[in-house]
Formats: C-alpha cells, sequence, structure tokens
C-alpha cells in the first residue's frame, strides 16, 4: 500500500527561506572604495559593493545547488506499507445434495419460484465469498458421490463448479448420503494443517441408496479423525409435489399456461438421522423451511467456524537523499565550470 512522498526531516526545509534573504543580501553588501579624492563626484559608485561579473547565471546556480542540498538533508522519501497475513486457516468440505427432490418449489417466493437447488446454489456463494482464507472443497450426491473441487483457496473454481451442477446431471438416482460423507473424510484424512476440518451436509432427502458405509457410521468415522459436521434438513416437513424437468437441463417443464406440471410426490428429509450425525460428530444439526433459513443456517456456521487470522504491518521507506544531492553536485560543477570562462573581474 503506497502512503505517498515524505521528509524524514521536514523541519529541514525551513532552511530554505534563507535562500532569498541570501540573494537580496548578496548584492548590498560588500567592500568600499579605501582611495580619497578631491571630488568625490568624479567617483560616484565606487563606494558601492564590488558585484561578481560573471553574470546572473552563476548565482543562480549557486543558489539553486543550495536548494537541492536542503531538500536532500530533509530527507525526501517514499513510504509504503506491507501488510503480512498469517492465517490457519481451516478445511471445508460441502457434501450438497443434487436428488431429484432439490427441484422442488417450495423454497419459492410470492414474486418467483425458486427450485430447491437454486436457494442452495445462491447461500453457496455468499458462503463462498466469506471464507477467503479456507480451504474449501465440495462433493455432489444423488444416487452415487462425486468429487466436485478438492480442498483449494481458489473459491471461484468451486463456485464455477456449483454453478455448473443442474439436477439430473448425475445420473444414478436416489440419494447416498452415507458414501458421500465417506468420500468427504477420505478427501481431509491425509490433510496437514493447525486449522479444524470441517464437513457442511446439505440435504433434503433420506438415504436410500448408500450401501458401503450408511450416514451415522459414516459420521462417527469423521469424528475419529477429528471432523466436525454441520448437518442441514432442507425443505418443508410434510410431503412436497415435486415438477416435472428435463434432467439434461434441469429446466422445469410448463404447460401452455406456463404453469409448472406435478410428478410425483416426494417425502420430507430424514431430520432423525441428520440429527444423530451432527451430534456423534461434534457438530449440529439444522433444518431450513425456506431461503431465508437457509441463508441464517449457513451465516451461523460461519460465524461458529472463524478462522484466526494474524496481521503484522510494516512500512519501508525508499530514501531519494543521494538523487537530490547528486543533482546538488551536477549543479555545483556546472557553477564552477562557468566561473572558469567567465571569470570574474578584478
Amino acid at each position: 500500500m503506497d502512503l505517498g512522498f515524505e521528509f524524514q526531516y521536514p523541519w529541514a526545509l525551513l532552511l530554505l527561506a534563507l535562500l532569498p534573504l541570501y540573494s537580496w543580501l548578496r548584492g548590498r553588501v560588500g567592500k568600499a572604495a579605501a582611495l580619497t579624492y578631491p571630488d568625490t563626484s568624479l567617483l560616484d559608485g565606487l563606494g558601492r559593493p564590488v558585484r561578481e561579473q560573471s553574470g546572473r547565471l552563476r548565482a543562480f546556480l549557486r543558489l539553486l545547488t543550495a536548494a537541492l542540498l536542503i531538500i536532500a538533508l530533509a530527507g525526501p522519501r517514499t513510504a509504503n506499507k506491507e501488510i503480512e497475513r498469517e492465517t490457519e486457516g481451516l478445511d471445508i468440505m460441502m457434501v450438497v445434495d443434487l436428488s431429484w427432490s432439490m427441484m422442488a418449489l417450495d423454497m419459492s417466493t410470492p414474486r418467483a419460484e425458486v427450485t430447491r437447488w437454486q436457494a442452495s446454489q445462491s447461500v453457496i456463494y455468499d458462503f463462498l465469498s466469506k471464507r477467503p482464507d479456507d480451504r474449501i472443497g465440495a462433493v455432489v450426491f444423488s444416487g452415487k458421490p462425486y468429487l466436485l473441487s478438492p480442498l483449494t483457496i481458489n473459491k471461484i473454481w468451486v463456485e464455477k463448479g456449483i454453478d455448473r451442477m443442474h439436477i439430473g446431471i448425475i445420473q444414478e438416482t436416489g440419494t447416498a448420503i452415507g458414501e458421500a460423507v465417506a468420500m468427504a473424510v477420505d478427501r481431509m484424512k491425509n490433510t496437514k494443517g493447525k486449522g479444524s476440518k470441517v464437513i457442511i451436509l446439505l440435504t433434503d432427502g433420506d438415504d436410500n441408496m448408500s450401501k458401503a458405509i450408511l450416514p451415522v457410521p459414516a459420521a462417527e468415522l469423521a469424528a475419529a479423525l477429528g471432523i466436525r459436521m454441520y448437518c442441514i434438513g432442507l425443505g418443508k416437513d410434510e410431503p412436497t409435489v415435486l415438477p416435472r424437468f428435463d434432467t439434461r437441463t434441469g429446466q422445469l417443464y410448463r404447460d401452455v399456461l406456463g404453469k409448472t406440471i406435478p410428478m410425483q410426490t416426494i417425502n420430507p428429509a430424514n431430520y432423525e438421522m441428520l440429527g444423530k450425525m451432527a451430534k456423534v460428530a461434534n457438530g449440529r444439526f439444522y433444518r431450513a423451511l425456506d431461503q431465508n433459513q437457509l441463508s441464517r443456517v449457513y451465516e451461523e456456521i460461519d460465524r461458529l467456524e472463524r478462522t484466526e487470522v494474524r496481521i503484522r504491518e510494516s512500512v519501508v521507506y525508499e530514501s531519494y537523499r543521494l538523487v537530490w544531492a547528486a543533482l546538488a553536485g551536477v549543479l555545483l560543477l556546472l557553477e564552477l565550470g562557468w566561473g572558469l570562462l567567465r571569470p570574474r573581474a578584478p
């Protein structure tokens, strides 16, 4: 951070005020003539101060040289503030549900239709923007989990990955919560660093596809490795109508009047199971019935999992004293050279 130009000893610049005084006195103080004449009118003016005959340029060069030396004495310099951030960032794996039920419209507002997935995307983007010093990765799942991003400090990469996702992009249907959490644990088990390790699970359903490891044992595995879990159950606690949509694009189908076409009724998330997972893994369980509640959940997690940041500030100075002194030396040589070419009259 550039703090600008300054002088180390600004009081020295007061000496510049002496230069005009010297210039004024120089032509008025000198040696008077010592000879006596009977008629002083013939020698009128001989008693005036003796003036240098090498011209005004030499006097100007001398004054300018003195001015540059005074500026050099004042210590001209520029100051730059250097800020060093020492952080012990967290490792955060987001485990996000991409099952078909995430197309439910119970996140809608009176002004706009909003699917569960659209609401989740918006909140996740905001969460990423608030965690500049953490490594964040993501696992997405439906009937099978996939690693969307390993742990990385590059939040733009994670955000672009989330942006590319849509409901239906994972061909295996169903919900494999246990295996998704296990994949997140596997990606975190060998990470180094003193910071905390956190998994944030966001789902709106119940596990019906995990075979290798079930949800609660997966949470126990996370706890054994010192990984804390926050579990978020999304959606209303009642059966919800799922609209028809294009699994190739994630776009809703609509009738000729522009209304969504119902496809089936889906059940709410298994909140009891999510609560057990959070308790086992030393975390917390949350329910989010709409987008505002979901935003508040992520805001609370953001407050609970703060990154320790130590900031050291130092100011580095770059001195220009030698530059000004060198300029003064050049002018001094010019004055001396001019004096040799235009010697002073006797």
